[in-house]
């Protein structure tokens, strides 16, 4: 079959999003079927990628490193008529999102939608919240939603959300898997570890705490730091790596001072790809205390790579954390600190069946199956469906022709 993904963020840009799209198209073209990106112009793209096909764009006005596409429906639609796909895959509720719907209604195919972004967590970013409001996110989403074929919530927490909104569309919940090879890499060797820890000034008896996101205020790092103090009162030679980049890493850092434990905080910065696996490896817990992930790849990523966690829960959380090897999740932002530290001094051995059953739950493999299984319910169900349409028209029509024979 010929999918076509319409997305406001793929790559060069890098972001949850972008990497789940990538992900699922490396997984269906393993299976046979052909994928096809529209998305936005970057002056940081290749001037030709095969199967990326990329319209006219802008910068979003409130995320200057995301992109909007401001035109391209026709051009859009030609292609996507030429290829003749049996699908559309709406990534975004904007610009090229909006494309994909009226794509696929000119086209007669079916357009199912993944929400990825939970947007009532990111009102403060357009206007300081005072223009765009949560009522105004529920009808939104639900108009977009409820327009189209299916929708697919990465997490129970957005299922619940779009049931709340009013969404009535057909929902499956599928969580966006990864590829487990590339944070499994055997090829990082101890020395490597020992090497990146000697280089963040970290021997054997330092506990090295990490994040790993962009450091935002959604994201709630400040949380992880109040709770630091209490960590460093136990373990003294504890210390907290942030891996990411941000709006939001200056008021961390002087919140670290006012605390008196800037020394114990590191600010790395973005890293490449290639060298995030290593970040995890040499970590002894990943932390987070944030509450606005869909999902949260970094999760599944530090899970893959083999460090225990200690995060926020919610009803995906625990689920995925349901064996202590693995993790643990606390309730509150005030548990973070009690929660880590009776964690630490439990010292819960690995258990590796619960990690390869759990691996196999997370990745891109599954994902892939999962999706192409959605995919074909939802194929048949548009089918169904304009034939319960045509027949209720014809039925109309008959109606109207008995009425006029009457006159």
């Amino acid at each position: 079959m010929k999918f076509g993904f319409f997305t406001d963020t793929y790559f060069p840009q890098v972001s949850g999003v972008a990497t789940s799209i990538k992900t699922l198209k490396e997984e269906l073209e393993q299976k046979g079927h052909e994928v096809y990106i529209f998305t936005t112009t970057d002056p940081n793209a290749k001037e030709f990628e095969e199967d990326v096909i990329r319209m006219p764009s802008v910068p979003f006005v409130s995320f200057k490193d995301r992109r909007i596409v401001v035109r391209g429906m026709w051009y859009a639609y030609l292609i996507a008529k030429e290829l003749e796909l049996d699908l559309i895959h709406t990534h975004t509720e904007f610009g090229a999102g909006l494309l994909g719907k009226m794509v696929g209604k000119k086209l007669k195919i079916p357009v199912i939608h993944t929400y990825h972004t939970m947007y009532e967590d990111y009102l403060h970013y357009i206007a300081k919240g005072k223009v765009v409001r949560p009522t105004h996110v529920k009808y939104f989403s639900r108009f977009f939603a409820n327009h189209t074929t299916g929708v697919v919530c990465p997490s129970e927490r957005v299922i619940d959300k779009l049931k709340e909104y009013g969404v009535t569309s057909p929902m499956r919940i599928i969580p966006t898997g990864i590829d487990i090879k590339k944070f499994e890499r055997p090829d990082i060797t101890a020395q490597m570890k020992q090497e990146l820890r000697e280089e963040l000034g970290l021997n054997e008896d330092n506990i090295m705490l990490l994040s790993l996101s962009r450091i935002s205020y959604e994201k709630n790092i400040q949380a992880v730091v109040c709770g630091l103090p209490t960590i460093f009162e136990r373990f003294p030679s504890a210390r907290f790596v942030i891996v990411g980049d941000g709006p939001y890493v200056e008021k961390l850092r002087c919140l670290g001072e006012e605390l008196g434990i800037g020394d114990k905080i590191q600010f790395i910065g973005e890293v490449p790809n290639d060298q995030v696996a290593i970040y995890y490896k040499a970590a002894d817990y990943f932390v987070s205390a944030s509450t606005s992930e869909t999902q949260g790849l970094t999760y599944t990523e530090a899970m893959a790579s083999g460090v225990p966690c200690v995060v926020e829960g919610n009803a995906y959380l625990n689920h995925l954390f349901d064996h202590e090897s693995l993790g643990r999740t606390f309730k509150t932002d005030a548990d973070f600190a009690q929660t880590f530290i009776e964690y630490v001094e439990a010292g819960i051995k690995p258990d590796e069946a619960i990690l390869q059953d759990k691996l196999y739950e997370i990745s891109a493999t599954r994902f892939g199956n999962v999706m192409l299984e959605f995919y074909e319910d939802m194929i048949n169900y548009y089918e169904q469906r304009t034939i319960e349409k045509e027949a209720a028209a014809s039925i109309e029509r008959i109606k109207v022709k008995f009425t006029s024979l009457r006159k």
